[in-house]
């Protein structure tokens, strides 16, 4: 019972210093002030349907992908590779969608988020959506956080400090393995009937 305790208290503190660390960097970011998010018209993250700022990347993709139908050699090869799934914009979408079905879709929100971050050259925008970034999915206060360790939290905390498109590297790749190891055989094996279609075929291997 003391040594459950005193994981308890450990737990309890590394949550307080993560969450310390959380609110400073968002407020040094803050600080920073609005302009150049008005400017770029990068208004929000909120990437839903609803949302009609014109920074909506993956809403768009969303939307374009349900008007394609994916070839049977479309599905069977995301039935053979995670990879191809990713690479394909419809296996994207057809993926998403099996994601918010079981209630991890900020998992492929934040994938999504961090590579047209990396598209992103101005300087200016990058540390906005940094910043967007990390309140949507990376703060313990958000709805959206998705599911990181101490390790990749703390880079991500000393990148924050000189934000780049890269900012968030590291968290991508555990994400993208967080849903390539869970995820992926799920969608697979035991996919909904309304996506039996595209994803139901992933048991053909």
């Amino acid at each position: 019972q003391s040594m459950g305790s005193e994981r308890a208290e450990k737990h309890k503190k590394q949550l307080q210093v993560h969450r310390e660390t959380a609110a400073s960097v968002l407020q040094a970011h803050h600080r920073m002030g609005s302009t150049a998010t008005n400017a770029s018209n990068a208004c929000c993250f909120c990437w839903c349907c609803c949302c009609s700022c014109s920074w909506s990347g993956d809403r768009r993709e969303v939307v374009q992908d349900t008007q394609i139908t994916p070839t049977l050699e479309d599905v069977h090869s995301w039935s053979m590779s995670f990879e191809k799934v990713m690479k394909s914009a419809a296996g994207r979408s057809c993926f998403r969608q099996f994601l918010r079905s079981e209630f991890s879709e900020e998992n492929i929100m934040f994938w999504l988020a961090c590579e047209e971050l990396k598209k992103e050259t101005n300087k200016t925008v990058v540390e906005d959506k940094v910043r967007q970034i990390y309140e949507d999915f990376v703060s313990i206060l958000s709805p959206k956080e998705v599911s990181l360790d101490s390790r990749v939290r703390d880079v991500i905390n000393r990148n924050m400090l000189e934000p780049t498109s890269h900012t968030f590297d590291d968290a991508q790749q555990q994400i993208y393995t967080l849903m390539q190891r869970d995820s992926y055989p799920l969608g697979r094996h035991h996919a909904p009937a309304h996506l039996s279609i595209q994803l139901n075929t992933f048991s053909l291997s």
